[in-house]
């Protein structure tokens, strides 16, 4: 056995894999053009978007209050995914009095910055629904 029957071998797996991707693929878009509906008309070559008929222009003005609740929602968001790894950890922090206290200025640090944005979106009235 050569090593160069060795090496082509071991890709053998992932040549297989995707081939089962492309044959999948080919054959979902060829089944559904054979066996799915084929009405045609006015209501159906119209787009869809949401549930609503696509009606009037599509460049409708937001309120500014959307785009703050989004950056809110991902301030959160992002405080959680940074907070958990550090909540798992926090058991096996060495004990040493000094490494303790940098730790809890750090994430005393993190929340403290995450309070600032809730207080800004507060006194920018994203939480209120007039």
């Amino acid at each position: 056995m050569t090593l160069a029957s060795v090496d082509i071998a071991s890709y053998l797996p992932i040549l297989l894999l995707l081939t089962m991707a492309i044959v999948f693929a080919v054959a979902n878009l060829t089944m559904s053009q054979l066996l799915g509906p084929h009405r045609k008309g006015r209501v159906k070559d119209m787009t869809y978007e949401s549930g609503m008929n696509p009606i009037g222009t599509a460049r409708k003005r937001f309120n500014v209050r959307f785009y703050l609740i989004a950056m809110v929602f991902l301030v959160f968001d992002i405080e959680i995914i940074f907070l958990y790894p550090w909540a798992v950890t926090f058991p096996n922090l060495s004990h040493d009095a000094a490494d303790g206290a940098v730790w809890l200025g750090r994430i005393l640090f993190f929340i403290f910055t995450t309070v600032v944005a809730y207080v800004y979106g507060v006194r920018k009235g994203v939480f209120r629904f007039d």
